[in-house]
C-alpha cells in the first residue's frame, strides 16, 4: 500500500451538513490498496460512514478529474498524521479525534490503481442528492421516534423509581438506556433494544412493558403524526466546519418544547419533508426487541 499525501495536512471541510451541491475541491492525500485509490480532498460534501458507530451509511455519487467520471464506491473516515503523512483508514484507526499531531479527513475510495491522479490537483464531488434524502429522512425519523418512545414511556407505569437520564425533553430516556444497535437505510431506521438486567436495575418495569407493545406502537404512532402535522424547521448545529467538529440535531416539537440530539448523519431540511413515519414493534426474544421506523416522503 503506498501513501502520498501533501506537505500541508488539514481537517477535511465538509458541506453534507448544510448542502448536496457539488462542491470543487483539491486532492490533499492518495493511497492507492491492491484494487482501490483512496482520494482524501481539501472539502467535501460525502458523508463518510462513521468508524465508531457505522449505523449511517456512506453517500454515494461520483468524483471527476480532468474530464473523467469516477464512482466513489465507498466514502470512509480517515486520519492522518501530519508529520509522517500516514493514513489510516476506517477500523484501522488508531487515534482520537483530538489526538494531537494528526487530522481527520474524508475519504473517497474509487475501484482501480495507477489512475495518474497528482497532489493539488483539482477535482469534483458529486454527491447522489436522492439517495442522500432517503438516508437523510430515515435519520431524521429515527431521533422523532425516539422522541416519542420516550414520552410514551414518560409515566410512572413503566418506572419504579426516577430515572437518571433524560433526554432533551425531559422525557426518561428509555432510548438511549436500552438501545443496542442501529442502523439507517433509504426511508426506514431499524434500532434494536435489549431489556436485560441492567435495564431493570435502573428501575424499568420490562414486564409491564412486554404487556403494553401494541398500546406502545399506537401511541408512538399517533405521536409522530401529530409532530409531522407541526411542519417545524429541522437545524443542524454545527460547532465548526470540519469532520470532527460536534453536530446537532434541533427541532421544535411543541410551543415550549426544542428537542435537540448530539448527531454528525445527513437529515430532513423540515418535519414538512415527510408525509408519514409510522413503527412497527418486532419482539426478538424475552429480551431483545427491534423497532423499524419507516418513512413516506411527502411529493414536491
Amino acid at each position: 500500500m503506498s501513501t502520498y499525501a501533501h506537505t500541508k495536512l488539514v481537517p477535511t471541510e465538509v458541506t453534507f451538513p448544510y448542502s448536496s451541491e457539488p462542491v470543487k475541491t483539491t486532492i490533499m492525500a492518495i493511497q492507492e490498496g491492491e484494487s482501490y485509490t483512496d482520494i482524501v480532498t481539501l472539502s467535501s460534501n460525502f458523508h463518510p460512514v462513521s468508524h465508531l458507530w457505522p449505523d449511517h451509511p456512506a453517500d454515494q455519487g461520483s468524483l471527476l478529474i480532468n474530464d473523467s467520471r469516477f464512482s466513489v464506491v465507498d466514502c470512509l473516515t480517515g486520519a492522518v498524521e501530519i508529520e509522517s503523512g500516514k493514513l489510516e483508514v476506517d477500523k484501522a484507526i488508531s487515534v482520537k479525534r483530538d489526538t494531537q499531531g494528526w487530522v481527520f479527513v474524508v475519504v473517497h475510495r474509487i475501484e482501480g490503481t495507477g489512475h495518474g491522479f497528482r497532489l493539488g490537483q483539482d477535482l469534483l464531488l458529486e454527491v447522489d442528492a436522492i439517495h442522500q434524502k432517503e438516508l437523510s429522512l430515515a435519520h431524521s425519523a429515527e431521533h422523532l421516534t425516539s422522541l416519542a418512545l420516550n414520552k410514551v414511556l414518560g409515566k410512572e407505569t413503566y418506572w419504579r423509581k426516577d430515572a437518571e437520564m433524560k433526554d432533551s425533553l425531559n422525557h426518561w430516556d428509555f432510548h438511549r438506556y436500552a438501545q443496542s444497535s442501529s442502523q439507517i437505510l433509504p426511508h426506514q431506521a431499524i434500532v434494536g433494544y435489549r431489556l436485560g438486567k441492567t435495564l431493570r436495575k435502573r428501575g424499568f418495569n420490562t414486564e409491564v412493558f412486554s404487556a403494553d407493545l401494541q398500546f406502545i406502537e399506537d401511541s408512538v404512532n399517533q405521536q409522530l403524526a401529530s409532530w409531522i402535522e407541526l411542519g417545524s424547521a429541522i437545524d443542524l448545529i454545527c460547532e465548526g466546519t470540519v469532520l470532527t467538529e460536534s453536530r446537532y440535531w434541533k427541532c421544535r416539537l411543541d410551543e415550549d418544547s426544542v428537542a435537540t440530539i448530539p448527531c454528525g448523519g445527513t437529515h430532513a431540511r423540515s418535519l414538512s419533508d415527510f408525509a408519514s413515519i409510522r413503527i412497527i414493534i418486532r419482539q426478538i426474544d424475552a429480551q431483545n426487541l427491534e423497532i423499524h421506523t419507516n418513512v413516506k416522503a411527502r411529493s414536491e
